[in-house]
């Protein structure tokens, strides 16, 4: 299959998976992961329409970025941010999922505001407590959110999840429930809404289950693009 087929299949995916859970497709936005892949596939991709790509290494994004001039697309930084490249992505990177920590944070706010860019930021939360993983502990994500209420370039608008890896899909599911049932308490706490209104979870093997638990971003690389 092509890269358009691909993702026109996963676009299918996406819409059945939303009428299942009595949401609208339009509340989901597929964001296809381009990492590893050439330029030449990221144009195929965005010549049938696709606008939000996502890389997970700083150093990728901005190559990618560089490759992409002539293309409107919107890019997102799904892996780990270390603090040391927090400027280079707060520059260029129109969204950032990562966020871990009150510092990093402030890093990225800084950086905005002397470039003057507005991106937009994800926590990331380490539900299962993976050493492999990265992620802020839940008790910690209040403090952060806390935090993102002063800032004034960059701009705190949701969570993000990497579950532990099951082969099942359906052994995901308690994790996506437990990072919405997180977001509805930080509600409850008195957290705007506004920075709230994203959940990015689910990915190529699990996005149908995390979309019927409520994900509004989903992150789909090899459903789209292929194997590596």
């Amino acid at each position: 299959m092509s890269v358009v087929d691909r993702l026109n299949e996963t676009r299918a995916r996406v819409a059945d998976a939303a009428a299942r859970a009595g949401r609208s497709p339009a509340d989901v936005l597929l964001i296809a992961v381009s990492k590893t892949f050439t330029i030449e596939a990221v144009r195929a991709a965005y010549d049938a329409g696709q606008r939000d790509f996502g890389e997970n290494r700083v150093q990728d994004a901005l190559q990618k970025i560089d490759a992409s001039a002539d293309m409107d697309i919107r890019w997102h930084l799904i892996g780990h941010l270390q603090s040391n490249k927090a400027r280079r992505a707060a520059e260029r990177i129109a969204l950032i999922h990562s966020i871990d920590s009150v510092d990093l944070l402030r890093r990225i706010e800084a950086a905005a505001a002397e470039a003057s860019r507005r991106p937009q930021l994800l926590v990331q939360v380490d539900l299962a407590a993976e050493a492999t993983k990265h992620g802020a502990a839940p008790e910690i994500v209040p403090a952060i959110f806390d935090e993102g209420r002063h800032c004034t370039a960059a701009e705190l608008v949701g969570l993000m999840l990497l579950p532990p890896l099951a082969e099942n899909p359906d052994d995901a599911r308690p994790w996506f429930r437990r990072l919405r049932e997180l977001r509805d308490r930080l509600l409850d706490g008195g957290v705007p809404s506004s920075m709230l209104r994203q959940l990015s979870m689910g990915m190529s093997h699990d996005f149908e289950v995390a979309i019927e638990e409520g994900a509004t971003m989903v992150r789909v690389g090899t459903a789209i693009f292929g194997h590596r």
